[in-house]
């Protein structure tokens, strides 16, 4: 855990907190200040058991927020952003609220993987294929949200969404949004039929399911809201809270039949409850398929919602998990217990 903190380690965010004897201060594993010496460490695996040792929060990294959440000196600016999305923002627009450009570019490339004029050309993008898509016309859709020219918007749309405005007219949209949770942000994407794709930021396997879903329903991604995400937001909130067991946001999960009856089958799991994949294979009528069950289960674009952590080895331990096998972890002492862990791990 101390090579983890002086490594600023992004993957291990939501496993432990430390505190700071000398400074009474407790952080998130990657906070930016000076780290401390080793022997004026001690480690807790939750903010509650770091705040009930004496520590105060850090200011810096605040490890009471939930990590990727805008910091206090972000709010007002996308605030504003908010209220008129169409705006195109220049350094000096930033600066007039005392903020240095490059530090909310840094921000932004750090927990989107863009830079603030990019994610903001994204979403000017994603609203003009909506208006598209709803049957608005090329010119109408370029203008009304900051281009200046047809060719341009053109440029500028084939190359986030690797078609142009007009063949993208009728393709299905998957919209997508980040969710803020405790163990760290997930990238959750929609479409009309149903929620299609929940994943942790950080895993390795997202670009793989977002370049497979994408292939998959002959879609376009695009940044935005959509009332799935919504309700899907609001019912994760309520599952970390530990007030809420089964998901009633629709989901839409298209796939071979085999991955389908397996994903149907982690459906069916109880809540609090875990199965061999052998049971699963069994279940799917496979009974000698455990390890094609396995490569479904690593499969399954939908996390939580469709609790393929859940699913564990036939003597009880647990195996690999897109998320990380300390968030399966998590999730299982979640469900078993209503709150991870207490024992603390220093």
């Amino acid at each position: 855990m101390y090579r983890a903190t002086v490594a600023r380690d992004s993957t291990f965010e939501g496993v432990f907190y430390l505190g700071v004897r000398t400074t009474g201060i407790f952080c998130r594993p990657t906070c930016p200040a000076k780290k401390p010496k080793k022997e004026n460490v001690e480690f807790f695996d939750s903010t509650g058991q770091a705040i009930s040792a004496g520590y105060r929060p850090c200011k810096r990294c605040r490890p009471i927020e939930p990590a990727g959440a805008p910091p206090a000196w972000l709010k007002d600016l996308l605030a504003e952003v908010e209220a008129d999305p169409t705006s195109r923002w220049k350094d000096a627009d930033i600066q007039r609220f005392d903020i240095d450009p490059g530090r909310v570019r840094r921000w932004f490339q750090t927990h989107h993987g863009m830079t603030f004029h990019a994610y903001q050309r994204a979403m000017r993008l994603g609203m003009a294929l909506r208006e598209i898509s709803n049957g608005n016309g090329l010119s109408a859709a370029a203008f009304d949200h900051g281009y200046e020219s047809l060719s341009g918007f053109r440029e500028a749309f084939e190359r986030i969404f690797g078609d142009t405005p007009g063949r993208s007219r009728h393709s299905r949209k998957l919209t997508v949004t980040k969710i803020l949770t405790p163990l760290g942000p997930m990238m959750a994407g929609a479409v009309d039929e149903g929620v299609c794709l929940l994943q942790f930021v950080d895993g390795n396997q997202l670009k793989g399911r977002l370049t497979r879903l994408r292939k998959r329903l002959d879609c376009v991604i695009a940044p935005g809201a959509h009332d799935h995400l919504t309700q899907l937001e609001r019912e994760l909130g309520l599952y970390f809270e530990g007030k809420l067991q089964d998901f009633s946001v629709t989901v839409f999960s298209p796939g071979t039949v085999f991955q389908m009856s397996v994903w149907e089958q982690l459906r069916a799991i109880p809540y609090g409850q875990t199965v061999s994949y052998s049971d699963i294979a069994a279940r799917a009528g496979r009974p000698r398929a455990h390890r094609a069950v396995g490569t479904a289960n690593e499969e399954n674009p939908i996390g939580i919602v469709v609790p393929c952590h859940r699913v564990i080895r036939s003597d009880g331990t647990l195996s690999g998990y897109g998320g990380g096998v300390w968030r399966k972890r998590h999730l299982l002492e979640l469900e078993r217990n209503g709150v991870p862990s207490p024992q603390r791990l220093a």
